[in-house]
């Protein structure tokens, strides 16, 4: 199977008896041998099967339009379009599809975001296998899947947004693809390099960053991107 092309036809997967009892997975990563090992652990469950992958949110819209699964699992960063803008298509076209973010990034950063968007569940890369499996069992059911610390976090949130208790966060202000273009910069990714990562052109980056230092009122680049650097070392 070549792991960067969409999933496999739907009539192949829906209509074999052997896979009908089921509950039927699609995913959506940037890294092929990511989707193979996860793939492989979903696989070795008997209730679950694994009908298509993808490499980039273009190719999952397409082959989900087609042969619409059970869940969706999607990294946050891809080539071209988000995860969050995948979520937030999906929710638009499909609103009962459920969609479980598996990310490397910190939950910290991307959890809420997501959840807004329409996922039912954030898990990070580097947790165990049985959280995975966890985790997609409890979207399947119907129920949101965070960590304790994440929902505590959350709740914490919504109450003190709720009482006026605490100013909202510049960050908050941002939007999700200037948040990933901040996260970016404070990796250490210079202007040409981030436009290559996510498939825009350098004058669309600029314009980000742009966006970026008004939102958080930073006065000029350097200011930009110690910022960045610092939250990227405060939030890993």
């Amino acid at each position: 199977m070549n792991l960067a092309t969409p999933a496999t036809p739907a009539a192949s997967s829906r209509d074999n008896p052997q896979t009908k009892a089921k509950s039927r997975i699609f995913l959506l990563d940037d890294h092929a041998m990511f989707r193979e090992g996860l793939r492989q652990l979903i696989e070795r469950e008997p209730d679950f099967v694994v009908i298509g992958d993808a490499a980039t949110a273009e190719e999952a819209l397409a082959a989900i339009t087609q042969d619409p699964p059970d869940l969706v699992i999607t990294d946050i960063s891809l080539t071209g379009a988000s995860g969050i803008e995948l979520i937030k298509n999906l929710k638009t076209n499909q609103p009962d599809l459920p969609v479980l973010v598996v990310s490397m990034h910190e939950e910290a950063l991307y959890a809420e975001r997501a959840i807004r968007a329409g996922a039912m569940g954030y898990v990070m890369k580097q947790e165990p296998a049985k959280v995975v499996k966890a985790a997609i069992r409890k979207v399947l059911g119907g129920a949101v899947h965070l960590s304790e610390k994440m929902s505590a976090a959350m709740i914490r949130k919504l109450v003190h947004e709720k009482s006026d208790a605490r100013p909202v966060s510049p960050m908050d202000s941002l939007s999700n693809r200037e948040l990933e273009v901040f996260r970016l910069l404070g990796e250490g990714k210079a202007t040409r390099e981030i436009a290559q990562s996510l498939d825009l052109s350098i004058a669309t980056i600029n314009s980000f960053r742009n966006r970026i230092k008004e939102k958080l009122n930073l006065k000029n680049a350097s200011e930009l991107i110690l910022n960045a650097v610092h939250w990227v070392r405060e939030n890993s």
